[in-house]
């Protein structure tokens, strides 16, 4: 098996990891039981990850961290929305 492929599939795998979860924040809204502080460092994590990928010109580095950065950003905004909610009263 060669690096991209083994590249590829783990990339697949972990990035689908993040679809359950961001359907579920967007159906229900409940963020309640997630860390507001590891999901900001995920998605800055998630970006850095995105510019190592366009400097190494790796594909599936690329790609998956783009979905990824999409769902786990959209958990985050309404992570951070609920928090407001709830300081808010």
């Amino acid at each position: 098996m060669n690096a991209e492929l083994i590249g590829s599939v783990a990339a697949a795998l972990t990035t689908l990891s993040f679809v359950p979860q961001a359907i579920r924040v967007l159906r229900t809204g409940d963020t309640a039981a997630i860390s507001l502080a590891m999901y900001a460092m995920f998605v800055v994590g998630i970006a850095l990850w995105e510019v190592y990928g366009l400097m190494i010109g790796s594909l599936p580095v690329i790609v998956s961290n783009i979905v990824t950065f999409v769902l786990s950003g959209l958990i985050l905004v309404q992570k951070i929305r609920h928090e407001l909610r709830k300081s808010r009263g």
